[in-house]
């Protein structure tokens, strides 16, 4: 039965996620494309593009696009540094990666409502077990 898959389950909550993190961050002007990205660069302060699209598992075309319209929407700084550009977080861009960074752990609080602390905390560790064979994730800590 479809109901009873891992992508199902992802599917679902993939929609419930991307739709209560656009909500959150369609005052500030970002979308949920650009919220990885944020969270990337506001936890690696001074990564390159190419150390930025190979840590999220990017397209190098769409990562050059959307660092671009991060800059020149005023999210993101590109500083040279030698041969190659850095990225920083502007004043704005520090705004959108605290609002971004909670988002995650405000979504877990509503999508996880229903399971006790136990349940949670084994939800986790089984989901860290799937999620390590895939490779290519940022870590949202507190």
């Amino acid at each position: 039965m479809i109901f009873q898959t891992l992508a199902y389950y992802t599917t679902v909550l993939y929609r419930g996620f991307s739709a209560y993190t656009t909500s959150r961050l369609q005052a500030l002007g970002l979308n949920f494309g650009s919220l990885f990205l944020v969270v990337y660069v506001g936890k690696h302060p001074n990564c390159t593009q190419a150390q930025l699209t190979a840590a999220l598992g990017l397209d190098w075309g769409y990562s050059q696009r959307s660092v671009t319209k991060l800059v020149q929407e005023g999210f993101l700084i590109r500083q040279k540094q030698g041969r190659a550009y850095h990225l920083v977080l502007s004043e704005k861009g520090q705004q959108a990666f605290d609002i971004s960074h909670q988002v995650f752990f405000d979504w877990d609080e509503q999508a996880f409502s229903a399971l006790s602390n136990g349940e949670r905390e084994q939800l986790l560790v089984l989901l860290a077990k799937v999620a390590q064979k895939e490779g290519k994730h940022i870590c949202v800590k507190p």
